[in-house]
């Protein structure tokens, strides 16, 4: 029988953690990245489809071809942060699923139906980019989860020739608790929600 975990956990992780957009600069190490996505690779995604690729922008010349997809204040956050991963799926994600489903064959009903392949893709790489920042959370970093860029632009620099796709960036590292702005509200459960 599973309990709930700590009050303090649950704190760090939603109900007290903040988006960032400054950063300390305290560097994020290779070991955390890896950290990081071995603990969020265990979320559930449909037919265990596990679309998500991670691209982990780091070094000064990484971020500077990042720059040119950026808009607005972004390219300042980015700059300023340990780390800016980029969260992207892999379109063609069903060839894994061989290894990855091994309970039936589902390869086929993506392979030849490009639109759902894609919507699954998105979907489930969304959903996995969520876990990440949980993962995130949860080892004691804080994350800045981020529109705002041309995805066409990251995917030329990053992913040209390959079946990787961007779908949002996040910076990743230790929030300067200082420069949060002021706590957005949330909607009450009698707005957001329906029982049936």
């Amino acid at each position: 029988m599973r309990t709930a975990i700590a009050d303090g956990a649950i704190q760090q992780i939603f109900t007290e953690a903040r988006t960032h957009h400054s950063w300390l600069q305290k560097p994020v190490s290779e070991d955390v990245l890896k950290q990081i996505y071995e603990m969020a690779k265990w979320g559930p995604t449909s037919a265990n489809s596990n679309p998500m690729r991670i691209l982990f922008v780091k070094s000064k010349a990484a971020k500077e071809k990042l720059y040119p997809a950026l808009m607005g204040s972004n390219m300042t956050q980015v700059a300023e942060a340990p780390v800016t991963a980029v969260i992207a799926h892999d379109e063609k994600f069903y060839e894994y699923l061989p290894e990855l489903f091994p309970a039936f064959d589902m390869k086929p009903m993506f392979e030849g139906n490009k639109a759902f392949a894609d919507l699954t893709a998105l979907v489930n790489g969304t959903l996995q980019g969520a876990y990440f920042m949980l993962a995130a959370r949860s080892l004691g970093l804080d994350v800045g989860p981020m529109a705002g860029f041309v995805n066409a632009k990251v995917d030329e620099a990053f992913f040209k020739g390959t079946t990787w796709k961007s779908n949002f960036l996040c910076n990743i590292g230790y929030g300067d608790d200082a420069k949060l702005y002021p706590r957005g509200p949330r909607h009450d459960f009698e707005v957001a929600c329906k029982i049936v």
